[in-house]
């Protein structure tokens, strides 16, 4: 009886008790006491008003770093919106070119001959940076638009584990890419270098849109000079920012690095758009075209349709003009059609050897 009735007493003090407590928070504040807001403290940390710390990492004192909303709203935003319109709208350009142009055959028909118009140092360099830059570019993609595409097909995990392997897949063969481009340059830096040619081949739209029309042009004509330099420029641009993002902190500042990897992204965009309307026009755009980086063989009639000017140089032939843009004429002057049979010194019908002169 006597433990009951302590219990009940000691139930009662512990609801006074709480409701005490629950009044004195409810209680007005003291009218002389300040209460203040602190909203300038917040509008100054919502600026980026750095404060101290004693840890070395010293932007941790940065409580608010508003530049991170910017950064996503931009990177979710324009750049993923507007870049997946530029991937999307140049697919659908070749495919209408395509549908009407067709593909761009070698106008007359095959040749028993081929040149040798890339050796494997040069093949091997292509391929070098073309493997790397796929991989690149859709590791890349995959980080961009993953979330939206692959998730939902394959699921969380399998997307976390894809997207963690993918990520460190792109950082390391970015050296190899580099590696490819700064071959390129070394191989091909004076070929690309513009000519005259490649104005008149600019003014007549490389013969691309229309049958017969095929303006002269070195090993490299005007289209393809562009494609160099783009891959150049292109490649310096996202080579540099891709670093400064591997190594952040190294060079730029936390909100530099912001801007930096929106700037890796746009470069990165406008990079694949470009080697995508590359690798149409090296593939189904054009018949004899892959075999250049296949082989490295062509077939003469396509090299003297496209590549007017280098097939007369690499034969010791005069050069076409602008009026005769297939000139197959010999420096002797006499006329030759557009192939010639297998030279009688070397029966081999892949041989790249000059042609002997006809006196």
């Amino acid at each position: 009886m006597k433990t009951r009735i302590v219990s009940i007493v000691l139930a009662l003090l512990l609801t006074l008790g709480g409701v005490g407590s629950t009044a004195a928070q409810q209680a007005p504040a003291d009218p002389g006491r300040d209460v203040s807001n602190n909203a300038e403290m917040w509008r100054g940390a919502r600026r980026g008003i750095e404060g101290y710390v004693s840890i070395p990492n010293k932007q941790a004192g940065v409580l608010v770093q508003s530049e991170g909303e910017n950064w996503r709203n931009w990177r979710n935003g324009p750049i993923s919106t507007y870049g997946i319109w530029l991937l999307l709208g140049i697919i659908i350009l070749l495919a209408v070119f395509f549908a009407i142009r067709g593909r761009i055959r070698v106008e007359a028909g095959p040749s028993p001959r081929r040149i040798k118009r890339f050796g494997v140092i040069e093949r091997f360099s292509h391929w070098l940076t073309a493997v790397t830059f796929i991989l690149l570019g859709l590791t890349g993609l995959n980080m961009l638009y993953g979330r939206y595409v692959l998730r939902p097909l394959i699921g969380a995990d399998a997307f976390s584990t894809l997207t963690a392997w993918g990520k460190y897949l792109h950082n390391y063969i970015s050296f190899a890419f580099v590696l490819g481009v700064l071959l390129l340059v070394i191989l091909w830096l004076r070929q690309n270098l513009p000519t005259r040619a490649d104005l008149i081949w600019l003014a007549r739209g490389g013969g691309l849109f229309s049958k017969g029309s095929h303006p002269p042009a070195h090993k490299f004509n005007a289209g393809q000079k562009l494609v160099f330099w783009g891959v150049v420029f292109f490649g310096l641009a996202i080579s540099v920012s891709g670093f400064l993002l591997m190594f952040p902190f190294t060079v730029a500042d936390l909100h530099q690095m912001q801007l930096t990897q929106l700037g890796h992204d746009i470069v990165a965009l406008f990079f694949i758009a470009m080697i995508i309307a590359h690798i149409y026009i090296g593939t189904i755009g054009m018949e004899g075209a892959f075999e250049a980086m296949n082989s490295g063989l062509v077939d003469e009639n396509w090299a003297r349709e496209h590549h007017s000017l280098w097939v007369a140089e690499i034969k010791g032939e005069t050069p076409p003009s602008d009026r005769d843009p297939h000139g197959s004429a010999p420096a002797g002057g006499a006329t030759r059609p557009a192939w010639s049979a297998p030279s009688p010194v070397s029966s081999s019908p892949l041989s790249s050897s000059p042609a002997p002169r006809r006196r």
